[in-house]
């Protein structure tokens, strides 16, 4: 993991008077799992969204593919393609069925031929274990199953990167462990992965690094052992201090 994915730096957002993010600073390699994790409001999912340009910051740099994507005259589209999104809501297009809400964007942004656009979406839907529900109507699946198939159409764009925005945060807890086998899996296939999360334990199964946010910076980042085992911050020791004593026997 010694190729950088993704830069960012001193990123700036607010709305109106509420800052946000405060001047972030962080690199993303290739291949690694990084979680972020803190309070909700502390800035978790305003930096994935400006990450993904669905909100615009307002300074700083985002760095991919060896372009800053705040850069006016940046191709968005093109690179907007190479970053996955998977959302806490789904957002599936309900009238459409689990193969065709995975083809839609391939055949309308990459061009490609339906039956290509097919045989990447079955092959993906599969991978997420959904082989038996690929005609499914989206209004069928339950929510584990729609975050699978929401996984499933960000892979079919062979994205460089995938980012998760709490993507367990709306499901019954009974089937939130369906969808983080799924990312785990995606994690041991070297697939270069940003999670913003609650599930501390995923957190420190799976991730090569963990980040750290409280009120709009990065206030720790580092190792799973570092973060929850040896976290250096008053404040992340707060956090923290409900899972850790979960943990002790």
């Amino acid at each position: 993991m010694d190729e950088c994915v993704l830069k960012i730096e001193k990123l700036e957002k607010s709305f109106g008077d509420l800052h946000v993010l405060k001047g972030i600073d962080l690199e993303i390699q290739k291949g690694e799992v990084v979680c972020i994790i803190g309070a909700s409001g502390s800035g978790k999912s305003t930096l994935l969204r400006c990450i993904n340009l669905l909100e615009e910051a307002d300074s700083g740099s985002i760095w991919f593919d060896g372009q800053n994507l705040m850069d006016l005259h940046v191709n968005l589209n093109a690179l907007r393609q190479k970053i996955g999104m998977v959302f806490q809501s789904f957002n599936l297009f309900n009238n459409k069925n689990a193969l065709d809400n995975c083809t839609l964007a391939p055949m309308t942004v990459r061009k490609i031929s339906r039956a290509q656009a097919e045989e990447t979406a079955i092959r993906n839907l599969k991978t997420v274990g959904l082989g038996d529900f690929i005609y499914a109507d989206s209004t069928r699946l339950s929510g584990g199953q729609k975050q699978r198939v929401a996984i499933a159409r960000a892979l079919c764009m062979e994205p460089e990167i995938m980012l998760f925005d709490e993507p367990t945060s709306a499901l019954d807890p009974e089937i939130v462990g369906e969808v983080l086998d799924v990312m785990k899996e995606l994690a041991a296939e070297g697939m270069t992965m940003v999670v913003v999360t609650h599930e501390m334990a995923f957190a420190r199964e799976v991730s090569d690094r963990v980040v750290f946010m409280d009120q709009g910076v990065i206030l720790e980042q580092g190792s799973p052992e570092e973060i929850f085992v040896h976290p250096r911050n008053d404040r992340t020791r707060e956090f923290l201090s409900r899972y850790l004593e979960d943990k002790d026997p």
